[in-house]
């Protein structure tokens, strides 16, 4: 923290513009060094027009650009801040860095160090922290929509409401263990129970969610699953809008799993073709060991899967091990229908593949599943496996501290209930429950 740091803020490589940022004590000073001598800096918040020149050989000129000053704690990081605008050229940006490194107490940054010292300054906690990364790495609308609501605070918002209610039933427990001699009402306890069974319910009722926020995050995981030659591979790559996937008449072509990013109506999808599914490849020796191994990784991947586009070769019966793999989560959709001899009922889709009769339906109604398993809820979503880890182990020890027998268990279940909660934002503070114990009691008077 002592250090300045500074780094490239943009993509690598050549461009219209690059921004470097330095943060740190030093940061401005950083600045002076690269400016005319005597040159007074910028007032800070003030885009300025700024020759840079290198401090190590005089009249040598960087770069005409553009910096901003930012003064802590009122900047990103909570310091002082320098953004140099400069042409996107490799030269210049080079030369700049260079010249900074020369600089003392400055250093390169490690990958995420600026959010970093921005949590350890208090300007954000750590669900708004890892909000950004989610934006940085946003592909679709729906994935900015849920990193902004996240970065806005939305989650933090209700897990420090969950655990300032927590800690205010602590301090209850506490003050009746610890402070029994001294004037307090008699009914403590008996407020704690009603209380902690409310405030599990709406954890678990959090929790309970589908995993929708993950989902978002991560992708919708849609998987495409069939027998042999029932078109898969070319159902993916009209899907994918390129030959992602080698289409041939000869059964077993598609050996291994192949993955697809798409942006299906403003949704991330991860779209998988698979291996045909015939059983009685399995356990084959040789070549067809390969396509054993990958109908194997097919029926794993349909275990996985968020939804499954069952494919059958609309031109023959249906494929029984297809059909063994229906639930909740399948679309039906019979390809091939311009050779279809076999009629089907209402439950399938018919698509062809080859003429494009069907595609835009089944879109629609992968696009509506989706949204089925997404929903349109007013609380945000959980999106981290590590918030809903803490959750549970939250749950766990509140349901235990209900049925401690001694309240001083019951009262440690609730501290590590309230670390778990603290540890989803990083805000997890001794002082807390000391300051509402004497703020909510009027001990030793």
């Amino acid at each position: 923290m002592h250090d300045t740091i500074y780094a490239l803020s943009t993509p690598p490589g050549r461009g219209g513009i690059a921004v470097i940022r330095a943060s740190g004590p030093e940061a401005w000073e950083g600045l002076r060094a690269l400016s005319p001598q005597g040159k007074k800096l910028p007032s800070p918040r003030y885009a300025t027009y700024w020759n840079l020149y290198d401090p190590e050989q005089t009249g040598i000129l960087l770069d005409h650009a553009m910096v901003i000053l930012f003064e802590g704690p009122h900047s990103f990081t909570g310091e002082n801040i320098v953004e140099y605008h400069l042409h996107g050229g490799i030269s210049v940006v080079d030369g700049i860095l260079k010249a900074l490194a020369r600089r003392p107490h400055h250093r390169l940054a490690t990958p995420g160090e600026f959010t970093r010292r921005a949590f350890e300054n208090g300007k954000m906690d750590l669900t708004s922290a890892e909000a950004i990364a989610d934006l940085i790495h946003a592909e679709t609308e729906e994935q900015r929509k849920q990193a902004l609501q996240q970065m806005g605070g939305s989650l933090s918002k209700i897990y420090d409401a969950w655990k300032d209610r927590l800690a205010h039933l602590l301090a209850l427990m506490e003050a009746d263990l610890d402070f029994s001699d001294q004037d307090l009402p008699d009914d403590l306890l008996l407020r704690v129970r009603p209380d902690l069974s409310d405030l599990m319910e709406e954890i678990i009722h959090h929790l309970d969610d589908n995993r929708r926020g993950e989902m978002l995050r991560d992708g919708i995981k849609l998987v495409i699953l069939g027998a042999p030659n029932a078109g898969k591979s070319s159902l993916t790559n009209t899907l994918a809008q390129r030959d992602v996937a080698i289409v041939s008449p000869l059964e077993g072509t598609t050996r291994d799993i192949i993955d697809v990013h798409l942006n299906l109506g403003g949704y991330p999808v991860i779209l998988s073709d698979t291996a045909g599914l015939r059983p009685e490849q399995l356990g084959h020796t040789g070549q067809h060991a390969i396509e054993s191994e990958g109908i194997k990784r097919a029926i794993q991947r349909a275990e996985q899967a968020d939804i499954k586009i069952l494919l059958f070769d609309g031109s023959t019966s249906p494929d029984p091990n297809t059909l063994n793999l229906i639930d909740e989560s399948s679309i039906l959709v019979n390809n091939k229908s311009d050779l279809q001899k076999i009629s089907s009922d209402g439950a399938y889709l018919n698509i062809s593949v080859k003429t494009g009769e069907g595609l835009d339906q089944l879109l629609s109604q992968i696009i509506e599943m989706i949204k089925t398993k997404i929903g349109q809820h007013e609380t945000p979503s959980l999106t981290k496996a590590r918030h809903r880890t803490a959750l549970e182990k939250t749950t766990e020890a509140l349901s235990r501290s209900m049925t401690a027998p001694l309240p001083e268990l019951a009262a440690e279940d609730l501290r590590l209930a309230v670390r778990y909660l603290g540890s989803i934002t990083g805000r997890v503070d001794v002082e807390d429950l000391l300051d509402m114990i004497f703020r909510d009691f009027c001990i030793g008077k």
